[in-house]
């Protein structure tokens, strides 16, 4: 998805700041980092947190598990905390 292109002149510059505020409207309402990590960590067992990625654009956390030598990566809503996918062992 393409960002706006704010337009020349005076009114350019506030269409460009209200996006910017919409978007922070918008992730004021996902869970915190700190959030997503508590809720997903007791799902992967013995499996050692790395760390995490996120998309805003996506709106997903993106959190790396490491279990003997293999990564899991685990895909979770920032709104929700909905665990979406997960891939590895």
């Amino acid at each position: 998805m393409a960002s706006p292109v704010a337009a020349p002149g005076p009114h350019g510059r506030f269409q460009e700041m209200q996006f910017v505020r919409a978007s922070v409207q918008r992730n004021q309402d996902n869970l915190s980092a700190r959030e997503i990590v508590e809720r997903v960590k007791p799902l992967m067992g013995d499996a050692t947190y790395l760390g995490f990625l996120y998309d805003p654009a996506t709106n997903i956390y993106t959190l790396k598990f490491l279990r003997n030598g293999s990564v899991i990566w685990v895909d979770v809503d920032a709104r929700t905390g909905r665990v979406l996918r997960r891939s590895g062992n």
